[in-house]
């Protein structure tokens, strides 16, 4: 490292730097923590959807050899007096107090040396309930006379959530409110006017790693071991539980095993802080594959949109109506149900439109982010609603898109304009994969074929902050200090590469500290595309401010532009041994405006556009419904790609996810129990689901605000990929599907409705 800069690590596909540790197994996780002492925690959960508790009976449990200690919600209120949590409501016990709200929440824990007793233990403790209405759907939960919550708490945590206010008798946590112009008048001249309804099914995140946390309290101070993707906000929520300042809560993450979005935010960080107080020893949770479904799951959501189109084929007007179904507490539901909603009336420029966006409280579990953060259930109704009406205009799939796509700095329905977002790249090369414009060979015996694409995009989560710090050691070794968690997108390397592209240096020589508050400064998360952009800006703030930092040191020894002397040199002349740091900090907040409640409208709703298309060609048995995905392709838009493999990788893996949620996987209820919590009975995809031609790409583009010009990559694939297999399916079977998962089932009833309707 000179004064004088190389330029050679952005646009390396260099390997992972954990990835050896990884494929020999010596990677660290919290599931390997054993500490001195240790406690595991096994959870009573309810079996009744909403109920009264009259009392909780846990002397048998308490009475059996080997059990330490049954917890119950009176016992944590002796170290926790309002043991209430959550990112945008404090709503959430950290044990059911009173009532219970969904089937499978925590009632009490059992403590024991050994989690095998702690499990027994559980079918000893009876608890009386009174059970209570209740509802699951979130169309009916807007006019029920079921209440959820009898007062709603806003957190006040988020700046863009600061206008809420505590309210009753209501199960509607927010409601979005965007207007843009008069679309009562549009609709009302408008040649065309379509309305279509379309239904999207709650999911699970499924990581290989569940949940788990390990608490240490000791000597007034509190460890916590944890698999979250937020370790900044866990340690600021723990602390405000505690009535503490920050620095006593520490908070420690290794690597994680998966997270997409379910980690975020308080899990089981509360529950074992609450029991280590209580037990004055280290406690453990790992929560089972199958308990994972009740800790939280992605918004099921009801949306009706309605278009109107004038004789040129134009969107002249679009009203988009989304209700949220956010489950018995509202986790980070609101800010799902704004930053989905903004982006609801699509990718297209329309001058009037009305959203209204709805998070609704149900006796189900919690829903909190999810890969995409809301955009993929939204651009299922809208990319599907553009396919139908294209189709009854006689127009082109394609050609209506480009007729009506938001060109470079037009407003988007925000009135923040699409900057830097490649809509028509990345659709223009989905377009020419599928080899559009030559036919398919419709029908072979009982199979249909179709093809399809669709567009999507999001705005990505804003206001957030992020801050690094670079640390050059005596003898020129480097430490890279960020709470970004790397949980398998390769968030360490990339960071890596940043350092290494401003420094001059080799990445592989760079470490980068495992998330630890007591060392690695402020991040506001892990999550919704964001770290690239915004951890990467702030790495290379640290990174440059290292540099003019060395160059200062080595003006004051008389040195000229373009020396060679290394930093550790300059550092042995400074202290006269090895000796002392050069440290560079970098901070980043992008501009940002928030919605104006009212209506919605911000000149700078998102500090950048996550975009990406993807399109698909099926086959379809006509005999049984079932749906083969025989070709699928996603195209993102990434700005410059810092590591063009690990982004290839971000492409394919968010596509195989969602795949799975257009195809097979939904949580399924019955009188307000789940009945598939499992993975013996929900199926996510395996190798051989994928189909035989999968194709990942991105476009080039340059995100001028990112670091080296580049921008997330991790939910590009996500967001059109599962109306691209609907707009195929229903070319194929020449009727339209509406609700996703895209079964044997669900299509073949399309198709014998359609059957039934061609015959009346």
């Amino acid at each position: 490292m000179s004064a004088t800069k190389a330029s050679h690590a952005i646009g390396q596909s260099i390997p992972r730097l954990e990835s050896r540790d990884k494929v020999t197994g010596r990677t660290e996780y919290v599931h390997h923590l054993v500490l001195p002492g240790m406690l595991h925690g096994k959870i009573l959960r309810s079996d009744r959807p909403h109920a009264r508790i009259r009392a909780i009976d846990t002397a048998a449990a308490a009475a059996l050899p080997g059990v330490f200690r049954v917890v119950t919600i009176d016992d944590i209120r002796t170290v926790i007096p309002h043991p209430y949590y959550g990112p945008a409501f404090h709503d959430q016990p950290i044990l059911a107090d009173g009532k219970v709200r969904f089937a499978g929440e925590p009632v009490a824990v059992v403590l024991a040396a050994d989690r095998h007793i702690a499990q027994q233990a559980l079918e000893l403790i009876d608890v009386d309930y009174v059970e209570l209405p209740f509802v699951e759907d979130e169309i009916e939960a807007l006019h029920s006379d079921v209440r959820v919550h009898d007062t709603l708490k806003p957190a006040a945590t988020f700046p863009d959530l600061k206008h809420l206010k505590g309210v009753r008798d209501t199960n509607v946590a927010l409601q979005y409110r965007l207007d843009r112009g008069d679309t009562e008048a549009a609709f009302a001249s408008a040649d065309h006017v379509f309305e279509h309804s379309f239904k999207a099914q709650p999911v699970m995140h499924t990581p290989m790693e569940p949940f788990v946390a390990v608490a240490d309290m000791r000597d007034d101070r509190l460890t916590l071991h944890t698999s979250t993707q937020s370790p900044s906000f866990v340690r600021i929520e723990i602390a405000r539980l505690l009535g503490w300042p920050e620095n006593r809560v520490r908070v420690k993450v290794p690597h994680l095993g998966g997270g997409f979005g379910g980690k975020l935010y308080i899990k089981l960080e509360a529950l074992v802080t609450a029991l280590s107080m209580l037990a004055r020893l280290p406690v453990k949770i790992s929560l089972t594959m199958e308990e994972q479904f009740f800790m939280v799951t992605r918004h099921g959501c009801t949306f009706r949109i309605k278009s109107g189109v004038d004789k040129d084929g134009r969107l002249v007007a679009r009203r988009c109506d989304i209700v949220w179904n956010g489950g018995a507490y509202a986790d980070i539901g609101p800010r799902v149900t704004q930053k989905a909603g903004f982006t609801a009336a699509g990718p297209y420029d329309i001058d009037n439109v009305t959203i209204r966006s709805s998070a609704v409280y149900t006796n189900r579990p919690p829903a909190g982010a999810l890969r995409g953060f809301g955009a993929p259930q939204t651009a299922w109704a809208y990319e599907r609603h553009t396919d139908i009406i294209a189709r009854e205009l006689g127009i082109d799939p394609l050609e209506f898109r480009r007729r009506n796509l938001l060109r470079e700095d037009r407003p988007q329905a925000t009135g923040t304009p699409m900057t830097n977002a490649a809509l028509q790249p990345v659709l223009d090369r989905v377009a020419q994969i599928l080899d559009w414009k030559t036919p398919l060979v419709r029908r072979d015996g009982h199979i249909f074929r179709g093809r399809g694409l669709a567009l999507g995009f999001k705005g990505i989560t804003a206001p957030t902050t992020s801050v690094a710090i670079v640390n050059l050691y005596a003898d020129g070794s480097c430490g890279l200090y960020i709470s970004t968690v790397d949980m398998g997108q390769g968030s360490d390397t990339a960071m890596a590469q940043i350092v290494a592209e401003e420094l001059g240096l080799n990445p592989a020589s760079i470490r980068v500290i495992n998330p630890d508050t007591d060392v690695t400064p402020y991040d506001m998360g892990t999550l919704g595309s964001r770290s690239t952009f915004h951890m990467g800006n702030a790495v290379r703030e640290a990174a440059a401010d290292m540099r003019n930092k060395i160059a200062a040191l080595a003006t004051a020894f008389g040195l000229p532009e373009g020396h060679n002397v290394p930093p550790s040199e300059l550092l042995r002349r400074k202290y006269g041994m090895q000796a002392g740091n050069i440290v560079g900090v970098g901070s980043f907040i992008p501009d940002y405006q928030k919605p104006a409640p009212a209506t919605g409208q911000s000149p700078k709703a998102t500090p950048f556009w996550g975009v990406g298309a993807c399109g698909a060609e099926v086959e379809v048995d006509s005999d049984t419904g079932h749906v083969t995905v025989t070709k699928l392709v996603s195209v993102g838009d990434i700005g410059t790609p810092i590591n063009p493999r690990l982004a290839t990788a971000q492409l394919s893996g968010a596509a195989i996810m969602q795949l799975g949620f257009t195809m097979t996987e939904k949580m399924d209820f019955s009188d307000g129990q789940l009945t598939n919590g499992s993975l013996a009975d929900y199926k996510i995809p395996g190798l051989l689901d994928i189909p035989a031609s999968f194709i990942n790409e991105y476009v080039e583009n340059t995100q001028g605000t990112g670091p080296f010009g580049a921008k997330g990559a991790g939910e590009t694939s996500s967001i059109a990929l599962s109306p691209a297999i609907g707009n195929a399916v229903s070319d194929a079977i020449g009727a339209e599907v509406t609700e996703t998962p895209l079964t044997p089932e669900t299509v073949f009833r399309v198709m014998q409705s359609a059957s039934r309707a061609d015959r009346s």
